[in-house]
């Protein structure tokens, strides 16, 4: 017989799973009202405002969802997380709408889109993969992806392919340094500069931002022309290995 603990256990487990399955019922309708809602607001009938946008006016919407749902995690404000999370949903919401509207595709298929290719992307557990670290997910991760780019128009032909554009400049600088040395191209692994410790180079960084401040340059603009400047000679040397 299961000791008391046990049984609390697989009770305290049996409740949590009937909870989840209550919710798994109870969001198939809670999405149809969005999409609803969000067809509505779109409609002659609808929002004067929400009418008038397309893909580009809503394009930086979403990165500042993303920034205040970040802002919401890290304050561990599941309030906030709810809210943000839903205007984040919001997004994809209406883009979808916008390319239903011109017969491009709809939230199904962006669902649809999204779980095959996470299942197609997980063979390690939904298939025979035995990819069991992280390391190895990894790296199999991107040779399926690589796979499934490969004669198509979205293929990945350069190491350093794949950064978006609109990154933050310094996100953007770090991502193609950890690129370039992934794929050990020359020069990756020189040292620019000396710094002591952590602490020393957020100085730094700030240091360099409000100098470019004062002198009335933007340290965002000035970086990426450096980025432009790497990047293109990282291809030249790729190119030539």
């Amino acid at each position: 017989m299961a000791d008391p603990t046990t049984r609390r256990r697989t009770r305290t487990n049996r409740e949590t799973g009937a909870k989840r399955e209550q919710a798994n019922t109870e969001l198939g309708p809670a999405i149809l009202e969005l999409l609803k809602v969000m067809a509505k607001l779109r409609s002659p009938e609808g929002c004067p405002w929400d009418r008038e946008q397309d893909h580009k006016t809503l394009r930086f919407h979403a990165v500042e969802e993303v920034y205040e749902l970040i802002d919401a995690i890290e304050a561990g404000d599941d309030h906030e997380m709810i809210e943000e999370l839903g205007d984040l949903l919001l997004q994809v919401v209406f883009h979808c709408q916008l390319a239903n509207e011109r017969g491009a595709f709809d939230f199904d298929q962006v669902a649809r889109h999204i779980v095959e290719k996470l299942i197609r992307r997980h063979p390690h557990v939904f298939g025979k993969s035995e990819a069991r670290t992280v390391d190895a997910v990894w790296a199999q991760w991107e040779q399926i992806k690589k796979a499934e780019k490969k004669g198509t128009k979205h293929e990945r032909p350069s190491a350093l392919d794949g950064i978006p554009k609109h990154l933050p400049a310094l996100m953007r600088a770090e991502k193609l340094v950890k690129k370039a040395r992934k794929a050990k191209l020359p020069g990756s692994d020189e040292t620019w500069a000396k710094v002591r410790n952590k602490t020393t180079l957020a100085r730094q960084l700030f240091e360099l931002a409000a100098y470019a401040q004062q002198k009335g340059w933007s340290a965002e603009e000035l970086l990426r022309s450096e980025i432009q400047r790497r990047e293109s000679a990282f291809r030249k040397r790729e190119q030539k290995s």
